[in-house]
């Protein structure tokens, strides 16, 4: 089992957003020095609810100032974003770190960083396929054309050559977030294990493993990949010496977070939003994910493991928005945790 972080640069109220980043940064090192296995990076345009507008940017740094830990983005936007630019820096990033960068990529939302961006509403809900497939050639192939109706051009090499790296992978890892069937269809058609966002349950989680693998052996995919297929599950983790104490933690920081942060969010086409209730949200997710005393956390990632087949996790550990108690956090978790898991 390998348990990660998973780093939101959360802007809590009265929080500035330097302060919001410097926690994300400390919390890495520390994950490293604790043990854990990755750091995964969101990214969020325009929104204190994350306050990084580039995950691949961040893990640039991050990768600089560690020397173990493999650090992922969770995600790297793909709609808002030239997939031959993202593969450009994955690629970087893989060669010069030895193998340890992974790239998570999702669709993102309808939101107005389409517009900002100049991508428009298509690209987010018809040209998510055509850039995967881009992406994926430019990770795979000494030299790629594009010839797609969004991305067309000659043929150039690349540079550099993920092959390149002092590693045994041919290329950086890549991972897509997975919301829908439709999602899952398309990481399974093309053999990429799935995130699995921390707002569904262990059951949920189950069937669209269980998609997955049908999906990806019509699709005719090798029966070794489909069964090593490394799916990453979201949680939420709290450790405290009372279960009662670590739920505290979050019901008193998270709900004012996620109202201003989700509130934040604009649409492109003014469509209606249908917004979770922060207090209800927060309740659910202390219900989920490994919230409570060490020994509860590790039953529980376990359990989730037994039930779901997933083996990784991307835990978010600065749910109390505190940065000390971020620290302790992520050291219990190394400490008390991690080595009961198998």
């Amino acid at each position: 089992m390998r348990v990660g972080s998973f780093v939101l640069a959360a802007q809590f109220p009265g929080q500035g957003q330097g302060e919001a980043l410097h926690r994300a940064v400390r919390s890495v090192e520390l994950a490293e020095e604790a043990g854990l296995d990755t750091a995964w990076l969101a990214e969020h345009h325009f929104v204190p609810y994350g306050t990084c507008p580039s995950a691949v940017t961040l893990a640039a740094l991050l990768l600089g100032r560690t020397q173990r830990i493999r650090v992922g983005t969770a995600v790297s936007v793909l709609p808002t974003v030239h997939p031959v630019a993202l593969g450009e820096q994955a690629a970087l990033l893989h060669v010069t770190s030895g193998g340890r960068f992974s790239l998570g990529v999702g669709r993102g939302g309808p939101w107005v960083d389409l517009e900002v961006f100049g991508a428009g509403l298509a690209a987010y809900e018809q040209g998510f396929p055509e850039s995967l497939d881009l992406l994926m050639s430019w990770l795979r192939e000494p030299s790629v054309a594009g010839t797609g109706d969004r991305y067309a051009f000659r043929e150039v090499p690349v540079v550099p050559r993920p092959s390149e790296a002092l590693s045994d992978a041919p290329g950086p890892e890549v991972v897509v977030a997975c919301t829908s069937p439709a999602s899952v269809r398309l990481a399974a058609e093309r053999g990429l294990p799935m995130l699995l966002g921390m707002h569904v349950g262990d059951e949920e989680k189950a069937e669209m493993v269980a998609l997955w693998r049908q999906l990806a052996r019509a699709a005719g995919r090798p029966t070794e990949e489909i069964r090593g297929a490394a799916h990453v599950s979201a949680g939420v983790c709290q450790i405290a010496d009372r279960r009662a104490d670590a739920v505290e933690a979050l019901v008193k920081a998270m709900p004012g977070w996620l109202k201003q942060g989700l509130d934040a969010h604009v649409t492109v086409d003014d469509r209606e939003r249908r917004m979770r209730d922060p207090l209800a949200y927060t309740e659910l997710l202390c219900g989920l994910h490994p919230v409570g005393t060490p020994r509860l956390c590790v039953d529980r990632l376990a359990a989730t493991s037994e039930r779901t087949g997933i083996s990784r996790f991307a835990l978010l550990v600065e749910g109390s928005g505190d940065l000390a108690s971020t620290e302790e956090n992520v050291r219990r978790l190394g400490a008390e945790v991690l080595p009961h898991l198998g």
